[in-house]
């Protein structure tokens, strides 16, 4: 049984920035209301000129993280990629990436449709394959362009996302000792009788698009707060405390708690509720807001990059989104 570790991690947001402040130009809102209820002071929105697709967002970050790892593309002998918002329908957009990077090697490639757990899920996967040997080395993305699926004259749901990449490049560890880099423990899930609190049912099979759907914006996403809140705490600190519990390890273990960066509101109760410090929480949604499955791992690069995460930290990642899906992962990094 092979040991996994997080060999390296990249990361790329888009030029534009929107502030509150901007946002209160398109719809009735101003920064203090939407700061105090989501933590939130800025996102960035992908341009539409290209450049900046989920591909090619996961394209830079993915160079990024290649050159931390010390690997090639030819390294890789799979790419993961979570988004909502794929390129296109077909070819999926882990095929895309591939083609991006030059990739002739023909590693697998899977788009994983989970929402905002997608990374989660996409790491925990990857885990199993190389434990396994099946795969050596799997590039694991959260690439989301939500500008594109938001009603920007909601201000209930426009002033909560936001357009960005993270990558993590997952490979085995070549370090066998008892404290060196490795995926410790991990749990998934999902609860499809929660589907309704937050959906897109328009574009699919059962539903396609047509001219009077768009006039009447009907295609965009549809959520409930107040339920996803509720839910959504309660899950979190449950996983957290069942993948402690299953490496035999309680809080005071635990250096950093990178959580999906939903609203500021959810993530202080979680960390409540499990009795956290809000010192020991990656904090990044002030200024890029819900970028979906790109949330955790832009979150964990930027900690890296600026000294917080130290290799040998104790990282425990914690993810929930529509579905309702749900996930942890508690890894030495």
């Amino acid at each position: 049984m092979h040991k996994t570790k997080i060999l390296g991690t990249g990361m790329f947001v888009p030029k534009k920035v929107m502030t509150n402040n901007d946002l209160a130009e398109v719809v009735e809102t101003n920064d203090e209301w939407i700061y105090e209820r989501t933590g939130i002071r800025q996102r960035h929105i992908c341009s539409n000129e290209g450049g900046e697709f989920p591909s090619d967002m996961a394209y830079n970050a993915t160079l990024d993280a290649l050159k931390d790892a010390n690997l090639e593309p030819e390294d890789l002998d799979m790419i993961l990629f979570a988004s909502v918002t794929p390129d296109m329908k077909l070819p999926n957009s882990a095929s895309i990436l591939q083609t991006k990077l030059g990739i002739k090697n023909q590693c697998a490639c899977l788009d994983i449709a989970a929402a905002c757990s997608g990374f989660v899920y996409g790491v925990n996967m990857a885990d199993t394959m190389i434990k396994t040997g099946l795969m050596k080395n799997v590039l694991v993305v959260g690439s989301e362009m939500l500008s594109q699926e938001v009603d920007w004259k909601d201000r209930r749901i426009c002033i909560l996302f936001g357009d960005g990449c993270g990558v993590a490049v997952v490979g085995r560890s070549e370090d066998e000792s008892s404290d060196g880099p490795e995926i410790l423990a991990s749990c998934l899930g999902a609860d499809g009788s929660g589907k309704e609190f937050f959906q897109q049912t328009v574009g699919g099979a059962v539903q396609p698009l047509t001219p009077d759907i768009i006039i009447n914006r009907e295609h965009f996403m549809q959520m409930k707060g107040t339920e996803m809140f509720k839910v959504a705490t309660r899950t979190l600190a449950k996983n957290a405390k069942k993948v402690l519990a299953m490496a035999e390890m309680t809080l005071d273990d635990v250096d950093w708690i990178v959580p999906h960066q939903a609203n500021i509101r959810i993530i202080e109760t979680t960390a409540k509720m499990l009795g956290a410090p809000m010192e020991k929480v990656i904090v990044n949604i002030d200024k890029y807001a819900n970028t979906s499955a790109a949330t955790v791992p832009m979150a964990f690069h930027e900690a890296i990059k600026d000294g917080r995460i130290k290799r040998g930290d104790i990282v425990l990642f914690d993810a929930f989104g529509a579905g309702l899906t749900h996930g942890a992962t508690l890894l030495r990094y």
